[in-house]
């Protein structure tokens, strides 16, 4: 897959998404976070078993998509 995240300058993980894939990804997470609060409000316990799996997917989509990987880095010339 092509890198659809930028890597973090400091640290691990993914920055700000590059492509439009990356930003659809981030735009559908976010919606269906603000989906499952507006559907299930006064069930936290749903509401948390809806976020859980949610968060971890979209965790793995940006791992497996952030261009050159997560791995600790000290700055930008890494």
């Amino acid at each position: 897959m092509a890198g659809w995240f930028a890597a973090k300058r400091y640290g691990i993980g993914a920055g700000k998404p590059i492509s439009w894939q990356g930003w659809a990804v981030t735009i559908g997470y976010l919606a269906a976070v603000v989906g499952a609060s507006v559907l299930l409000p006064k069930s936290l316990l749903a509401f948390v078993a809806i976020l859980i799996p949610l968060t971890l997917g979209f965790i793995i989509v940006s791992a497996r998509t952030t261009r050159g990987g997560w791995r600790w880095r000290w700055s930008e010339k890494e």
